[in-house]
């Protein structure tokens, strides 16, 4: 067997980054069917886990929902015990939005499965091997920030 070509490595690696990203939106909807939330209920809730606080407005911003929108959903995950809001110290007419405690225990519930099976595989490769995907998917990230970003500046 031969070795491929940079070119054939570089359509393997495009395909599965694609590939990837399927996957991740096929799981992501499914998550949100068996939890029983809506794609952007979903979605703000991610955002205030891996943030930890936010205005409604970026919270709109972020999901793209009106400020009606925003409240309504917003709305919905306070009964939920997902969310919890709480006046802003810095802006006596704002709120701040964050996860409730048992909101970050039920979304961490929610992706143990997954999280045991990232870290199983992980746990397959060498530290050198590590080092390129960790950086790999930091460049990555950083490069649909950039894109997303464009598209904001061309609006």
């Amino acid at each position: 067997m031969t070795n491929p070509t940079k070119a054939e490595l570089v359509q393997r690696a495009l395909t599965a980054v694609r590939d990837y990203g399927v996957n991740l939106t096929h799981f992501r909807n499914a998550m949100n069917e068996w939890v029983g939330l809506n794609a952007t209920d979903m979605e703000c809730v991610r955002l205030l886990v891996q943030k930890g606080v936010a205005s409604p407005t970026e919270l709109a911003k972020q999901t793209g929902l009106t400020s009606g929108a925003t409240t309504a959903m917003l709305d919905r995950l306070e009964k939920a015990g997902l969310v919890e809001r709480r006046p802003n110290p810095k802006d006596r007419r704002g709120t701040l939005v964050s996860p409730a405690e048992k909101g970050r225990e039920t979304a961490r519930s929610w992706f143990a499965s997954a999280r045991r099976a990232q870290e199983a595989l992980l746990a397959s490769y060498a530290t050198e091997e590590l080092a390129i995907i960790a950086n790999v998917f930091d460049r990555f990230a950083q490069l649909w920030d950039q894109e997303r970003e464009k598209l904001r500046d061309d609006q």
